[in-house]
């Protein structure tokens, strides 16, 4: 049975502005200037400003513009009924051309590429330097697109000979496969590539380096007792080898010098260095803290003024063909409403950053003006959106992948959040201070008797920081800072 009523409810409806404002909010600087890019690309109706233009008429303020207005596809616009000085100006100077760059233009462009080769085909082209059979080339080349980006074999050579066989149809045997292994891929360049562990990888690595008393009783040492070597009992190895702990200290700054990870030496040389562009500035002058907005986030964008004298042509004729001029008004009123949608949202965007960045720079004042870590206070999204009136989302777009230079360096916004605790007078603290204080209390440990997480925890109790073991043990991982028995030093 079909029956109609009329039901009466409240809906929220984000606009497309309010979308767009959302999606230009999150992005940083670099991802920002991509974005207008495009846009001046996709609407020919906004333009950006160059200083060699002369304009003989120019837009109207943006302030004067109506974003709500919504238009549905099947709306026709009476071309008698749009009105283009909404689009133009009676002003001599329009805004725009008030404006002033604070950053060159060259600085628009990335950094040029180089050419790079992988990781693999450097090991590859090494191969070429040995006298090689067909059947020994395919086998090494088989190696070395076994090594992970660490520089490991995490396979056993019965499944790389298994492989060989179903996929390069190459016969060949586990001992073979191992004598390729030690006699060509352990000669390759970084020492210690193609290792199948740790111990393997050291050992190798040794073994290329000039032979010493030394470097002949590291090798012993991590071949007959590498187990005891890595958990640090000392003891055990100056009574089994009958050393003196010089000689065993001597071993340890040998064996220090190796890499643990001898893929990663090329793998990170290999990396472009990732450019930082600070969305934010902020500047110590005469003791007052003053922020200032990374001026690639205020491009010079305004409304093409070919577009709005076309727009007052169409609208002034006279042609017969109503339905045609209204079509070409309502096509042309769309692309001067983006271009001042776009504009607008810019504007937006650079108060919200603003907005929020002030409020962070207030709360974390003493941070800022004396670089202490300790004086970060404790800061949530929430904290932020309550003191300027946003919702949480925006701040945490705000935060998200943006960055400010300081006096002490180029950090990101999202590291001024930090969680509460209290001490033992019930005062709300940073984690950062009591990661800070922690790591001074390890600096300053007996390396030859380092500091336990439990001893840890006391010695941050009589501080006044009641934190449980497990805390200290998450908050030393956060520092990358290994457990006491790796701490310990000769």
């Amino acid at each position: 049975m079909l029956k109609q009523q009329l039901q009466l409810k409240l809906t929220q409806k984000l606009s497309p502005q309010q979308i767009q404002l959302m999606k230009l909010v999150q992005l940083p600087t670099l991802a920002f200037e991509q974005r207008v890019k495009e846009e001046l690309e996709e609407n020919p109706a906004l333009e950006a400003t160059e200083e060699h233009q002369d304009w003989e008429q120019e837009e109207a303020p943006e302030d004067d513009y109506n974003t709500n207005d919504e238009y549905e596809d099947n709306q026709i616009i009476e071309a008698d009924a749009i009105n283009v000085d909404e689009y133009l100006s009676d002003d001599e100077i329009p805004d725009y051309r008030l404006y002033a760059n604070n950053y060159h233009e060259d600085d628009a462009f990335g950094l040029p590429y180089r050419e790079e080769v992988s990781f693999h085909q450097y090991l590859i082209e090494q191969l070429n330097t040995f006298r090689l059979g067909e059947k020994e080339r395919e086998i090494a080349e088989f190696l070395v697109g076994s090594i992970n980006d660490n520089g490991y074999i995490r396979r056993s050579m019965s499944d790389i000979a298994d492989d060989l066989a179903f996929t390069q149809n190459v016969y060949t045997d586990e001992k073979e496969v191992e004598h390729i292994l030690k006699t060509v891929i352990f000669q390759l360049d970084p020492a210690g590539i193609g290792a199948r562990d740790l111990q393997e990888s050291l050992i190798v690595q040794l073994k290329r380096k000039p032979q010493t008393a030394i470097t002949e009783l590291a090798i012993t040492i991590l071949t007959e007792n590498f187990d005891i070597f890595s958990k640090k009992h000392y003891d055990k190895l100056i009574q089994k080898y009958n050393i003196s702990e010089e000689t065993l200290k001597e071993v340890i700054q040998e064996v220090e010098k190796l890499n643990p990870k001898p893929g990663s030496s090329y793998a990170e040389g290999s990396k472009f260095t990732e450019q930082v562009v600070p969305d934010f500035t902020v500047t110590i002058n005469d003791g007052e803290l003053e922020l200032s907005l990374n001026g690639r986030n205020a491009p010079e964008l305004h409304v093409s003024q070919e577009y709005t004298e076309m727009f007052k042509t169409y609208r002034d004729s006279a042609e017969k063909d109503k339905q045609k001029q209204k079509e070409a008004v309502e096509f042309i009123k769309q692309k001067l409403d983006a271009a001042k949608w776009f504009i607008d949202a810019i504007k937006q965007r650079q108060n919200t950053l603003l907005v929020t960045m002030n409020a962070i720079m207030l709360h974390q004042k003493e941070y800022f003006l004396t670089g202490d870590e300790t004086k970060i206070k404790p800061l949530i999204l929430k904290d932020i959106a309550e003191s300027i009136g946003m919702d949480i989302s925006t701040i945490s777009r705000v935060a998200n992948s943006k960055f400010v230079s300081t006096p002490y360096g180029t950090k990101p916004v999202k590291a001024f959040f930090s969680e509460a605790i209290k001490n033992d007078e019930g005062e709300d603290i940073s984690t950062y201070e009591v990661k800070k204080i922690l790591q001074t209390i390890i600096e300053g440990e007996n390396k030859r008797k380092p500091y336990t997480d439990d001893k840890l925890m006391e010695l941050l109790k009589e501080k006044g920081y009641p934190i449980a073991r497990r805390t200290i043990a998450k908050y030393r991982e956060q520092l990358d800072i290994p457990v006491a028995r790796l701490r310990k030093e000769l």
